[in-house]
């Protein structure tokens, strides 16, 4: 008999140890990913007293893909246009959190003596607080609904994204072990470049694959797809230099501007959890008790760090973003914890042999202590707003709060806006397009012109290359040069003589730098002189800006491009406010509820719950794909309808706690089960002789007949106007109480009427 692969008994070991340890950490009511962590050390090589994992290779497999699912499902939660319409109060806050977290995490690092790779990469752990532990924490704490909650969870999506690229910059490092400015500068670069391209074509090019084959996706076939896209794009990740994490977490994002975002989020959550506790558990078992023994000080520094750091340093970023004393207390204090992306960083610089050995296990045991600490954190931070509210000079906190509230003061003269306008739309358009215009070169010339070289002549197959490539480019070509020309702002500037000059100065370099593209090409592949290349250049750009048909092209791409990006946000649309952002900025704010089924509000009007005397207006109620706006005082809710609820802070908790004390008991159940017996009819029955419809099963018995005995032993279904006969065989369904009583009623004789 053939033995058992190791991999497969300790799947065993660590998948029945994992699921015991979420079990007691759900009971006591802890992140289920420390439970992980701790099944992890049990089943690791420093804990003897039960088996051990025997092959570590395997399971650090197992890991990466771990890692390959948390960031695919990272990414299907993210959008890019989401963080543009953030503002810029959550963009200036996270990048400011993160910028003074990685300094402390370097500091703290170099105060130890620790190598300078140790110290940069403590610095970005410390730098990413958890997502998932702060929800958690949010929710049992009853915040999520409160103002500064939105900003947290706006905060930490943007963590997540800033953390990725954090990634890549620790990568070139990590390689290059130098930290060289030009070399930085470099890898941004070439990391915008990639990220760029990557998001382009599968912002193009996914969203009309999956609409085309909609009809065939079903369950099964869309969870194949999509996680074999996210393989796809790690292996393009990783042959570009870059990490499977990076990889996975892109093609999340690109999947996440789709119809079938949801969808795969969903089929993907089982899977997201099984590999996730898998490297979790990995995680876990890297942890040496020695080491942290002989590490208490660091840890104990460190998580001061942690702590102290995001409640200082972490309110002041929110504060400098423009937010009120109050919120940006609470939202730094609500990230003191570092979580599930700084293990996903420190198992990188494991991977790149980066990091000493003692750095992972010291960041496990922070995670733990300050993951505990964070209800705790989140508590004092009104006691400390309070605190801090009194010591200030008289006038500071009110003075605060009038900058988070004032608007943008409209101070532009009418020119300077335009201007503003124009040369970010513009600015837009060359990066993007020209950036595609490079990749098509690159692809044209190291991948097309070996292959057709290889089918024909040297010249020919150089003009064959080179017509191909042009067309390529020519749609691209023409919206560097043509688009934006003719929009409100552009009508704007040229009422004006100096800014019309201004205007083809621009349109002359946008027209020069297309020109460029198309001479590279033909300088790559013509034998001419570079004279003849310049002409021919800018006549080909000129062709290209004329045709009707290039144009035609040009624009059906781009808006094609941008429908695709745009499906998810028109659908959100249809189902939340788009005055939810302004009302914010007045410390009110909109929330999507929905009535419990067994509610007591249900069947009652809106006047008679009179939930405006809670300060809370309701202004619109959704049911199923109805939707009420504006409802009228006499307006009936009824069970899962969707409430869009307006109201402050006070008002929502009010509101959500009334809702959930307001809810009808559910009856008492008998307790007894549902049974089927077979009762055969005896020539003195009471039902003898009566139809179904006469014999009052449902009324007399509770009872439900399903079917009659034939003689072949089969059931047949009877009719409402069956007429039952001596001995037959008859089939009954009800509570057991119910269909014992029948029963015996069925076998006791009628009493004779005595006549007198």
């Amino acid at each position: 008999m053939a033995s058992l692969a190791p991999l497969i008994s300790d799947l065993a070991l660590i998948l029945i140890t994992a699921g015991l340890a979420a079990i007691l950490f759900k009971r006591l009511g802890q992140p289920l990913v420390l439970g992980y962590i701790v099944a992890g050390f049990l089943v690791g090589p420093h804990f003897d007293l039960i088996p051990a994992v025997t092959d570590g290779e395997s399971m650090h497999h197992w890991a990466d893909i771990g890692v390959i699912f948390l960031m695919f499902s990272l990414g299907l939660e993210f959008s890019f246009k989401k963080i543009v319409s953030m503002g810029s109060k959550p963009i200036i806050a996270a990048c400011l959190v993160m910028t003074f977290m990685i300094s402390v995490g370097s500091g703290v690092g170099r105060v130890f003596g620790w190598s300078a790779m140790d110290a940069m990469f403590l610095g970005g752990m410390l730098a990413m607080s958890s997502t998932t532990i702060i929800y958690k924490a949010l929710d049992e704490l009853g915040l999520r609904e409160k103002k500064f909650a939105g900003e947290v969870l706006s905060v930490l999506i943007l963590e997540d994204i800033l953390g990725i690229l954090l990634m890549v910059v620790l990568s070139a490092m990590a390689v290059s072990r130098q930290f060289e400015g030009v070399q930085l500068i470099t890898s941004l670069l070439k990391l915008g470049f990639y990220l760029l391209i990557w998001l382009l074509v599968g912002l193009y090019i996914v969203p009309l694959f999956l609409r085309h084959t909609k009809r065939w996706l079903n369950h099964e076939t869309l969870l194949l797809v999509s996680i074999g896209l996210c393989f796809v794009m790690v292996v393009l990740a990783d042959q570009a230099g870059y990490s499977a994490a990076f990889g996975a977490f892109m093609m999340g994002s690109i999947l996440a501007e789709t119809l079938a975002a949801e969808k795969v989020e969903g089929l993907l959550s089982p899977l997201k959890d099984l590999f996730g506790a898998i490297f979790f558990v990995s995680v876990g078992m890297m942890v040496d008790p020695q080491i942290l023994v002989a590490h208490w000080l660091p840890i104990l520094l460190i998580t001061i760090a942690v702590v102290v750091g995001q409640a200082v340093l972490g309110s002041s970023s929110f504060l400098l973003a423009g937010h009120s004393l109050k919120v940006a207390i609470q939202c730094g204090f609500s990230l003191g914890q570092i979580g599930e992306f700084a293990f996903i960083i420190a198992s990188l610089g494991v991977a790149l042999g980066v990091t000493s050995d003692f750095l992972y296990p010291i960041v496990v045991a922070v995670s733990i202590v300050t993951t505990f600490l964070t209800p705790y954190m989140m508590r004092a931070a009104t006691p400390a707003y309070k605190y801090i509210e009194r010591i200030l000079p008289g006038g500071v906190v009110d003075r605060l709060q009038q900058r988070a509230e004032a608007g943008r003061a409209d101070s532009e003269e009418t020119s300077e806006r335009a201007w503003h306008t124009f040369l970010r739309a513009i600015a837009t358009q060359v990066v993007v397009f020209g950036v595609v215009s490079v990749a098509i070169v690159g692809v044209a010339l190291a991948t097309l012109l070996p292959l057709c070289r290889s089918l024909l002549p040297h010249w020919i197959a150089n003009a064959t290359c080179g017509i191909i490539a042009l067309l390529a480019l020519a749609p691209f070509l023409r919206a560097i040069v043509m688009r934006k020309n003719h929009t409100a702002s552009a009508r704007v500037l040229a009422k004006h003589l100096v800014n019309r000059i201004l205007l083809y100065v621009l349109f002359a370099l946008r027209y020069v730098l297309a020109a460029m593209f198309v001479y590279y090409v033909l300088d790559y592949l013509s034998p001419l002189s570079w004279m003849i290349h310049i002409a021919v250049a800018l006549l080909i750009v000129g062709l290209v800006c004329a045709s009707r048909v290039v144009m035609y092209w040009s624009i059906r791409i781009e808006r094609t491009f941008r429908h695709n990006l745009g499906m998810r946000e028109r659908a959100a649309a249809r189902k939340h406010p788009t005055y939810a952002r302004r009302l914010q900025a007045h410390d009110m704010h909109t929330s999507q509820i929905e009535i419990p089924p067994h509610s007591q509000w249900a069947g009652k009007a809106l006047r008679e719950l009179a939930l405006g005397a809670d300060g809370v207006m309701i202004a619109a109620v959704k049911r199923g794909t109805l939707q009420i706006n504006i409802p009228q005082a006499d307006t009936v809710v009824y069970p899962r309808d969707v409430l869009t609820v307006i109201a402050d802070d006070d008002g929502l908790a009010a509101f959500s706690e009334r809702l959930k004390s307001e809810v009808e008991p559910l009856s008492e159940s008998t307790g007894e089960s549902v049974v089927m017996r077979r009762i055969a009819l005896s020539s003195h029955a009471a039902l003898v002789g009566k139809t179904l419809r006469e014999s009052g099963l449902r009324e007399r018995y509770q009872c439900m007949a399903v079917g009659f005995e034939e003689r072949d032993g089969s059931l047949e279904v009877p009719t409402a106007d069956y007429v039952m006969q001596s001995h037959d065989v008859l089939y009954v369904v009800g509570e057991t109480s119910d269909v014992t009583r029948m029963e015996k009623a069925m076998r006791t004789k009628p009493k004779l009427k005595v006549q007198g």
